[in-house]
C-alpha cells in the first residue's frame, strides 16, 4: 500500500482519527469522472490532529480492528474559528435603542 492524503473528520477518540480520502476516477459507460470517499482510522500517538487538518497517511501492522494507518505528518493545519469574547465596556445592540427612547 501507498501512503494516502486526506482530511480528518473526526478526533473524538484517544490517539485516534478518522480521516476521509477523495480519489477521482474515470466512469468509461458515464465517460465522466467519478468521486468517490473512502474514511480510514489513523493512530495519532500525540493527539495532535484537529477536524479540518491535511494529512499524510503511512501504512502499518493493524493496530485494532479497524486501525491499519498511522499519521505520518499534518500537510495543513485547520483554521479553528475563535469568537471573539465579550467585554464589560463593549455596548450590547438592544442597549442603544433602550437609551434612545
Amino acid at each position: 500500500m501507498k501512503p494516502v492524503v486526506g482530511m480528518v473528520v473526526s478526533n473524538k477518540m484517544q490517539k485516534s482519527v478518522v480521516v476521509a480520502v477523495d480519489r477521482l476516477f474515470h466512469h468509461k459507460l458515464y465517460n465522466r469522472y467519478v468521486k468517490r470517499t473512502s474514511k480510514f482510522m489513523a493512530h495519532d500517538e500525540d493527539n495532535q490532529c484537529n477536524i479540518g487538518d491535511r494529512v499524510r497517511l503511512d501504512p502499518s501492522r493493524p493496530l485494532s480492528k479497524r486501525k491499519n494507518w498511522i499519521v505520518a505528518e499534518i500537510l495543513k493545519k485547520a483554521r479553528i474559528y475563535v469568537p471573539p469574547s465579550l467585554s464589560k465596556d463593549a455596548s450590547t445592540p438592544g442597549d442603544s435603542i433602550s437609551q434612545a427612547s
